[in-house]
């Protein structure tokens, strides 16, 4: 295993002195902090209290599992080596339970710097990432970008959106197809959001990272993976997107096509939908 120090770039050894920014202890919000090394939870739990936030802390699955949902935090930053039940299966069991919430944000540290296993994170729900070794103080600029894009203002009795069978209220945080609710995590219900108000127009990845994400730079695969879910969950095949066109070389478009809910057809129009003719 690494030591401890290796797991930061040159800020970690900022002073308890050193202010992030200023604000009355937890006035930023509550974060439960996972990782087994201790040295690491310490210091990253020093930044947070620092910028504001109210921190608890665990150090395996179990205890972080429990401590979701006896403190209720704003948002989870989770280890993804972790022993015994790893920072993957965590995740899934916060977004299957939801510790209370069932948009409770999550940013993932790994030590690993495969892209399988960063994706692997977002594919579970996690809402960011950062890469051991890490600077704090981004880690603390990730954080607030998410709690950001969590708690965004939007004006009293703003208008539905709706297109193709699905129907986003913003100020709900709601979204159904066809009258059912869906399931989605927070960057995926900003990234529905957004695709509704931008029906028909090409969106880069580059553009959706800084309108949705909040970020100048980043991963861009990050992108990528949230609309893989997102398609999962809206499209009829997710394999052959008819409502999030991938337009190659510039981006993704969103068709407000005409997509039915499914009906009992008759085996005479079941062949006919089969055969492409419908």
């Amino acid at each position: 295993m690494a030591s401890s120090n290796e797991w930061f770039t040159g800020d970690a050894g900022a002073g308890a002195g050193t202010s992030v920014s200023g604000g009355t202890a937890g006035a930023a919000g509550r974060v439960l902090v996972v990782d087994d090394d201790p040295t690491v939870s310490e210091i990253v739990a020093g930044y947070l209290e620092r910028a504001g936030f109210t921190v608890h802390r665990a150090d395996d699955g179990p205890s972080a599992l429990e401590a979701a949902t006896r403190h209720r935090p704003d948002l989870v930053v989770l280890d993804l080596m972790l022993p015994g039940m790893d920072g993957l299966e965590v995740c899934r069991r916060l977004r299957a339970h939801g510790a209370g919430t069932p948009h409770l944000p999550v940013v993932m540290l790994t030590a690993r710097g495969d892209e399988e296993d960063r994706i692997l994170g977002l594919e579970v729900g996690a809402d960011d990432y950062v890469t051991k070794p890490f600077s704090p103080r981004e880690l603390v600029l990730r954080v607030r970008s998410v709690l950001r894009r969590a708690s965004a203002a939007v004006p009293a009795g703003g208008p539905l959106l709706s297109a193709a069978g699905l129907t986003v209220d913003p100020v709900a945080r709601r979204a159904t197809r066809y009258g059912i609710e869906l399931a989605l995590t927070l960057r995926e219900f900003d990234l529905l959001a957004y695709f509704l108000r931008h029906v028909g127009q090409v969106c880069e990845r580059e553009r959706l990272m800084r309108e949705v994400w909040g970020w100048d730079f980043g991963d861009l695969s990050t992108v990528t993976v949230h609309v893989r879910r997102l398609r999962s969950k809206i499209e009829k095949d997710p394999a052959d997107p008819q409502v999030i066109r991938t337009v190659w070389g510039a981006g993704y478009r969103f068709d407000a096509v005409p997509d039915a809910p499914a009906r009992t057809a008759t085996p005479a129009a079941a062949a006919r939908t089969e055969d492409g003719r419908v």
